[in-house]
């Protein structure tokens, strides 16, 4: 018997849901601010930030934690701004065996780009 798990496919264009509009398209309404600040705020954090480069540009867009934990911190550290990351919605984990495998929440970083576009697109 195979112990092999088959994981879902996600479309690497899917409709991206942007939190807020673009900063010079109108001013933030109190939800959309309170959900932008979590994710820049989880980001203001170099370690958390060299954190979610390691994941968002690991080969296949997920990353072991046993891959990432290099940043400098002790491993509790390490799990600590991870939980931060995830609680922003920016990553989303996988417990596989005794690793914990994190991937960048899908369209996550189309969503920030578009939030920092100007309203033309330029």
């Amino acid at each position: 018997m195979s112990n092999v798990q088959v994981l879902p496919l996600v479309e690497p264009e899917a409709a991206v849901a942007p939190c807020c509009p673009p900063l010079t398209e109108r001013p933030f309404s109190a939800e959309e601010a309170e959900v932008a600040a979590r994710m820049f705020k989880a980001l203001g954090d170099p370690v958390r930030l060299r954190l979610f480069s390691a994941v968002a540009s690991h080969e296949g867009g997920e990353a072991c934690v046993c891959d990432i934990s290099d940043v400098g911190v002790s491993q509790p550290t390490v799990s600590h701004h991870l939980k931060k990351l995830k609680d922003a919605g920016l990553l989303t984990s996988e417990r596989r065996g005794t690793w914990v495998y994190y991937r960048v929440e899908p369209s996550v970083l189309k969503a920030m780009g578009l939030l920092l576009t100007t309203a033309a697109g330029t």
